[in-house]
């Protein structure tokens, strides 16, 4: 099938930037290696190799131009960028997916259904500048699916939520007309909520699928990379792996987003440094005192806000931190050493 740059997702945003490196040829990145890239234009896909024989600055759904020789001479201004801090102590960051226009958030109705989570990918979509829909699927196996959309649409009356069966092609016309032609998603859940089995029925591609525990309802990971895969209705998807942890960074804005709510209320505290513990005047304690705020959603604010605050720490503030937390401990242990002489 013939495709346009237009088909593939180009604008004109990246059209006034092409235009500085007339020379040059564009690629769409459809997956990244270690080594190389792979892009995809409308003569089709190639291997692609860059300068410094480094990919990691590169993500799934970035555009690039090359030269004659297949070699990336520049990396174009993203209109999205899903990012995380990457696992283990450093202060590296993760790219997810790049120029993704709709973050197909899936969750399941079963044990899996988590709706701090869900708070977690909804920051991840605002801070990115992406439009979320959450998909909760097998909801053909649940007896009481309205339950798992309702807490869901509680954190927000405006969300997009779609519970489906994503093993049938109507159904799952539900959250492709979300995503259409020349549009890009991404999909990101845990495993084991059917987001493999939503891309095989959105792509009509036989992906490989896993089966889930019983006792918990939590599955194997399936998806091992990100790639770009063209959707039956014209749209590009990007799947990601099963996430076992979500560590946001430099997510502040996109956690107020999501929880707008109380960002509102302490407006209304009399302290504008308000912590919203035991102040007086605070207006987020009297929400929780009549009634009409859930002290958890405080608790998850609050967690968030922390987590991100430490995850957008550099390495050097990181071990600042670090070493000023060990003197303060090392001095605590000496002074109980001198009173118990």
């Amino acid at each position: 099938m013939f495709l346009t740059l237009s088909d593939l997702g180009w604008s004109s945003q990246f059209a006034a930037q092409h235009a500085a490196y007339p020379s040059c040829t564009p690629f769409r990145i459809t997956s990244v290696h270690r080594d190389r890239l792979i892009g995809l234009n409308p003569d089709g896909e190639v291997p692609l190799l860059t300068l410094d024989q480094s990919t990691g600055t590169y993500a799934v759904g970035d555009w690039v131009l090359t030269d004659d020789d297949k070699r990336v001479r520049h990396l174009l201004d993203r209109r999205s960028l899903l990012h995380r801090r990457a696992a283990g102590t450093g202060a590296a960051t993760q790219l997810i997916a790049a120029n993704v226009d709709v973050l197909i958030i899936v969750s399941s109705c079963n044990a899996d259904f988590n709706l701090p989570r869900l708070e977690r990918y909804l920051a991840l979509a605002h801070q990115a500048g992406c439009y979320p829909v959450v998909v909760l699927t097998k909801a053909d196996k649940s007896a009481d699916p309205d339950s798992f959309t309702g807490q869901v649409q509680s954190l927000d009356p405006f969300l997009t939520v779609l519970a489906i069966n994503a093993l049938d092609p109507a159904e799952v016309e539900k959250v492709l007309s979300w995503c259409p032609k020349s549009q890009t998603g991404a999909l990101v859940g845990s495993s084991g909520v059917g987001k493999t089995t939503l891309a095989n029925t959105m792509t009509d591609q036989d992906l490989a699928t896993s089966d889930i525990r019983e006792d918990d309802a939590r599955g194997r990971h399936t998806t091992t990379a990100r790639a770009l895969h063209r959707m039956r209705n014209g749209g590009w998807l990007i799947d990601t792996p099963g996430m076992r942890a979500l560590r946001l960074l430099d997510a502040q804005d996109g956690i107020d987003d999501v929880f707008s709510d109380l960002v509102e209320l302490s407006r209304d505290c009399r302290f504008s440094d308000c912590q919203h513990s035991s102040e007086p005047g605070c207006a987020v304690q009297k929400a929780i005192s009549h009634g009409t705020l859930d002290p958890a959603r405080l608790d998850r604010w609050r967690k968030l806000r922390r987590e991100d605050q430490r995850n957008s720490e550099t390495v050097a503030q990181s071990r600042a931190r670090d070493k000023a937390f060990g003197k303060m401990v090392r001095g605590v242990m000496k002074e109980k050493k001198l009173r118990n002489r």
